[in-house]
């Protein structure tokens, strides 16, 4: 279990340092204690006290039904030894097909259930204040009639309390708003009752508030969450990388499109929001004639409109400098229409002759890996910072754990169907990340740490009977352990998951103990 690394890993390392621990204080009293106690018993005798007189007994009865019922049941099993085997195999067998029909599902991590759910949108750049206010009063009406209908359905209301805010985001924040104005954010807190009062989760709830949700014209994108404790990433991760910003937001929109089909599906987003807009300056082929270039024409702008550093000069222990910049007033709304170039002949002419205007809608923020991309728009124009790596965009999400079923379905038509189109579409290229990729990483681990365990445990067998075959017998009942597991998980309605790798791990060791204690019988006689 040591061998288990990452956030998971940590979750449960303090499992193995325990048994590690314990299992020393074992052999403590194995050696030092016990022995004190059985010479202490051999030396009062074989006189029954009367307060060992339940233990006396119990172990009379349990001596006839040894050497009675289950002695004659052993002869039996030993005479049908063919049969016996047979049937457990096929047992094992069955079990085993009982997870690939679905009867018994996988699940990585089971979380429990929280009573809250959060919800946060974020308004386009050209609403106002105003806007964003009847965007809340919409979502409060759409909170009201979904609280309304499970009232009716369930009996009683599943809200405790609702707190709103309008100026900014609630619990976990939508990505990439850093840079939109707080009149354009508004949260909303909703506060189930508890739990164990109500007969459907807060994923459920959450389902029924996006089909239920009243839209805004002017909302770009909204997010409900339920709170869940426990470590992990986003159930739904994917990352897109491989080609321009535009391309990939196209991409991120597609697979929101396509997952929004999805009930159990929820808090879809994408780290890659809109920002102001941009004017994009192309020459026109009069200003290729006089001269222009766009580079030229770029750093002519960039200085009217920032400034330029005219000289700098030492200032005692430090240093100064000189900036030559326009008057304010020259900076209005109309100062590219009325903006005069000199051309390379030495006559002015007007910025709108020589160039073509087209707007569009530029990105906040380009994340990279290995490296980040920002773009920050000002008055039009952007600032790029380039470091090593890829662009990349995520598209985040939670998928509800009440059906791990629906929840593999999800999966599995991401993988072999949404994706691999969307990529095909858009030439684009795709990884699986968050709890997804911790689930790999967690699968590898857990498969290291079986080799490791079963290495060790064949290794002490074969010290123990001093044979290189005998341990491989002894070794082949651990499989007949999954029997238990498995129709245990199916018996509960319980997934298998993360913790149940960890009590196979811990199986492995203590299935063959008894075996061991057989051989040795056998070896003894």
């Amino acid at each position: 279990l040591t061998a288990i690394s990452g956030r998971f890993g940590s979750l449960i390392a303090d499992i193995p340092f325990t048994v590690i621990a314990v299992l020393i204080a074992s052999l403590v009293e194995c050696f030092l204690i016990l022995p004190n106690h059985m010479a202490h018993s051999i030396s009062v005798g074989d006189g029954v006290k009367w307060y060992d007189l339940p233990s006396h007994y119990f172990n009379k009865g349990f001596r006839w039904f040894r050497d009675t019922i289950f002695r004659r049941f052993i002869r039996l099993v030993i005479t049908m030894r063919y049969v016996m085997l047979s049937g457990a195999i096929a047992l094992l067998i069955s079990q085993i097909v009982m997870i690939w029909s679905g009867a018994v599902s996988w699940r990585f991590i089971n979380f429990p259930e929280q009573s809250s759910v959060t919800g946060n949108f974020a308004m386009v750049n050209s609403a106002s204040r105003e806007d964003t206010m009847a965007m809340m009063k919409l979502l409060q009406e759409s909170v009201d009639e979904v609280a309304a209908s499970y009232q009716t359905e369930h009996g009683k209301s599943p809200i405790d309390y609702v707190l709103t805010q309008v100026g900014g985001n609630t619990g976990r924040g939508l990505s990439g708003v850093e840079n939109k104005s707080a009149d354009l954010l508004g949260g909303i807190n909703i506060e189930l009752i508890d739990a164990d009062l109500r007969p459907y989760s807060s994923y459920a709830f959450v389902a029924d508030l996006q089909d239920q949700l009243k839209r805004h014209p002017l909302l770009e994108t909204f997010s409900f969450r339920s709170w869940r404790g426990g470590p992990g990433g986003d159930s739904l991760d994917v990352q897109f990388y491989g080609k321009d910003a535009e391309t990939l937001k196209s991409a991120a929109e597609d697979l929101k499109t396509a997952v929004a089909r999805f009930p159990i599906v929820s808090a879809v987003e994408d780290d890659l929001s809109y920002d102001k807009e941009e004017m994009i300056l192309e020459l026109t082929p009069q200003g290729q004639v006089l001269g222009f270039t766009i580079d030229g024409l770029g750093a002519v702008l960039r200085g009217r409109l920032n400034g330029i550093e005219a000289a700098t000069y030492p200032l005692g222990t430090r240093s100064a400098e000189l900036r030559v910049e326009l008057p304010e007033n020259e900076l209005s709304a109309d100062f590219l229409e009325r903006m005069q170039l000199r051309s390379p002949q030495g006559e002015y002419v007007p910025l709108a002759d020589i160039v073509s205007v087209e707007l569009k809608s530029g990105f906040s923020t380009v994340r990279r890996e290995n490296g980040i991309r920002s773009v920050e728009l000002k008055s039009g124009f952007s600032t790029v910072r380039r470091e090593n790596g890829i662009r990349l965009i995520s598209v985040t999400g939670d998928i509800s754990e009440d059906d791990p079923v629906a929840a593999n379905e999800v999966i599995e038509a991401l993988e072999n169907e949404i994706l691999p189109e969307i990529a095909s579409k858009r030439q684009v290229e795709w990884r699986l990340a968050g709890l997804a990729e911790e689930e790999d990483q967690f699968r590898t681990d857990a498969q290291t740490g079986l080799i490791l365990c079963l290495t060790g445990i064949y290794l002490v067998l074969t010290w123990i009977f001093s044979s290189w075959t005998r341990p491989i017998i002894v070794m082949a009942i651990i499989p007949f352990g999954l029997i238990g597991t498995i129709w245990g998980h199916y018996i509960w309605d319980i997934p298998m998951s993360m913790f149940t790798v960890i009590g196979l791990l811990g199986m492995t060791g203590i299935i063959i103990n008894d075996s061991i204690v057989l051989i040795t019988t056998i070896d003894e006689y």
